[in-house]
């Protein structure tokens, strides 16, 4: 299995998109062919073989089909079949950046998946996908400077408007100060905040600031490996009242207890590991 993850090279790029990734899964690498993608607000455009089949389940909902396509911020948990040997490159979009790019048109921003024409959306050809592939096998560095070049004409065409410069502020305070300040920090209603928020990012602000929490947590989790975890100490740690809070948290966003989740181990980070910076 090879993995990496690279920031855009370009600076303007860097403002819509927070990076690209690369993982390959080798036939008999990998225990647990079915690992889980928790909620995430970032969209991902999974780019892929053309006859590569993907399949995701969330919820009673399946989505299958081939080839390159956009993984949208999504609220739930999904399940994703792994089974066969694949190569899949990623470019993770900032939060709410994709309204600015306005790649898609009257599609569902929140827990879809839509197939991409690669060549279609990129005017090139088909076989750049399978070229863009190779190189992020032999030379993680030219392949960020291609998806760079194949990128780059978009930031031309961004919209700023008043709904993404407002939106591209509250990020900057959501980390850190509760939901309800917000507004009067923004020299807003809370009214408009959550309504351009909304219509910026696909999300509440509510369901960004537990998916960040959640991402927070589970790289934490993570990084303690698979030694025996001290549950109280995390539910401090990430301000949860008590244990059992924690553990209604859990089981609402990934549907495990904390103790299903020690003994399974079965997210994306688990499976694959934490993917740091060349």
């Amino acid at each position: 299995m090879i993995i990496w993850k690279l920031e855009p090279k370009s600076e303007s790029l860097s403002h819509s998109i927070e990076c690209y990734w690369f993982l390959e899964k080798q036939q008999g690498g990998q225990a647990n062919s079915f690992p889980k993608l928790y909620p995430d607000p970032n969209a991902h455009m999974i780019v892929a073989s053309p006859h590569e089949a993907y399949h995701y389940e969330a919820a009673g909902h399946t989505f299958r089909g081939q080839g390159t396509h956009w993984l949208l911020p999504h609220s739930q948990t999904y399940k994703m079949d792994h089974t066969h040997t694949s190569a899949l490159l990623g470019i993770k979009f900032r939060v709410g950046a994709l309204y600015a790019l306005q790649p898609l048109q009257n599609q569902p921003m929140l827990d879809n998946i839509v197939d991409i024409n690669f060549a279609s959306l990129f005017q090139t050809s088909e076989q750049s996908e399978l070229e863009l592939l190779k190189s992020a096998q032999l030379n993680p560095e030219q392949c960020r400077d291609h998806l760079d070049e194949l990128l780059q004409p978009w930031t031309a065409l961004a919209k700023q408007d008043k709904h993404s410069a407002l939106i591209k502020r509250a990020l900057t305070l959501l980390p850190d100060h509760p939901i309800s300040e917000l507004g009067d920090r923004l020299s807003c209603t809370q009214r408009t905040l959550e309504r351009n928020f909304l219509r910026v990012t696909g999300l509440t602000l509510k369901q960004c600031q537990s998916m960040n929490k959640l991402e927070a947590l589970l790289e934490h989790l993570y990084q303690q490996g698979q030694g025996e975890i001290d549950w109280a100490d995390v539910a401090f740690e990430f301000g949860f009242s008590d244990q059992p809070h924690l553990i209604r948290y859990l089981k609402a966003a990934i549907g495990e207890t904390p103790g299903d989740y020690a003994r399974l181990r079965d997210l994306t980070i688990d499976v694959y590991g934490g993917i740091d910076p060349l």
